[in-house]
């Protein structure tokens, strides 16, 4: 009998299940014989990491440019700025700390020009870029795509050094290393129909499903239940993780079981975070410094516009 349930996740951030567009994967692009193993729930099992370092970045509009030029129509643009770093987590000695942090911003314009913007204070300069897809759209993707990279640099920095990572969100140009996770926390694609996906109504709480890999998409994957589900419903509490597809199998499978196992040592509660229990404590934490060091976005805009209105642009 179907059921209805109200979901936890504050609705501002969308949903943790998009259930308007689940998508459902062709037949036969999911191989779930991975790990040769019976598709029952497998108990985590930590294996003593000392570090756990956790890798986000955010990214903001600044302002909307418009590149006036007497010889053709408006050429758009935009000041963006993200910014990417770590909570690094001593299990050992409970103790979390942010590391490797930076934040940067850039003024780009489509067509392949650029804007030179007038001097501002050092902690706002934006560095000029340009893209020569005049979709406006375009430069967003500019941006968001700065912003990965910066966070796959960072995870690599991380792992080199003898940490854990756990990216938040998919993988994204890692070289590989046993030490990295992907965690994605919304699901837009039922990647285990028919008799497979009955296995996520029974995981408990720090369970994983076997590990799977999809056609085409170099990677292992895995779900986890970080919570028990309760009185909530078959996706409440699950997350989806990622291992490079690089890997020897036995580094995938000891990747996975010691997800299940620590990953819910520091989920969040409602009341401290609107996406709990999926948004981690330190990925929580670390958004919020980020966005701290971004900037007051009203005062941001005011000296994009003082030093504008004052000097000109030279593009």
């Amino acid at each position: 009998m179907a059921r209805l349930y109200v979901e936890g996740w504050a609705p501002e951030y969308g949903a943790p299940v998009e259930t308007d567009d689940l998508l459902v994967p062709s037949e036969g692009s999911v191989d779930t014989t991975v790990e040769k193993r019976a598709w029952e729930p497998v108990p985590g099992h930590d294996d003593g990491a000392a570090t756990v370092a956790f890798v986000d970045g955010v990214r903001r509009i600044d302002a909307r440019l418009t590149l006036d030029d007497t010889g053709g129509p408006p050429v758009p643009g935009l000041c963006g700025s993200f910014g990417v770093g770590a909570v690094v987590w001593d299990r050992a000695a409970r103790r979390a700390t942010f590391e490797s942090i930076r934040v940067e911003r850039m003024a780009v314009l489509t067509e392949g020009r650029r804007a030179t913007l007038p001097a501002m204070p050092p902690t706002l300069f934006y560095r000029p870029e340009s893209v020569a897809d005049p979709d406006p759209a375009a430069l967003v993707r500019h941006i968001h795509g700065a912003m990965r990279r910066a966070e796959a640099e960072t995870v690599e920095t991380l792992a080199a050094a003898g940490h854990i990572v756990v990216a938040d969100g998919p993988l994204y140009e890692t070289a590989g290393r046993p030490e990295t996770i992907g965690y994605i926390k919304s699901h837009r694609v039922s990647y285990l129909p028919g008799e497979p996906g009955s296995i996520l109504g029974r995981l408990g709480a720090r369970e994983r499903t076997p590990l799977f890999t999809i056609k085409g998409y170099e990677r292992y994957s895995w779900y986890v239940r970080l919570v028990d589900r309760g009185p909530g419903h078959t996706w409440t509490g699950l997350v989806r993780c990622e291992a490079p597809g690089a890997l020897a199998l036995e580094d995938a499978v000891r990747a996975a079981d010691r997800s299940a196992a620590v990953l819910p040592d520091v989920v969040s509660e409602l009341h401290i975070d609107p996406r709990a229990p999926q948004n981690l404590v330190p990925i929580g934490a670390l958004e919020r410094e980020l966005r701290h060091r971004l900037g007051e976005p009203g005062f941001v805009l005011r000296e994009l516009r003082r030093a504008v209105t004052k000097q000109g642009a030279a593009a």
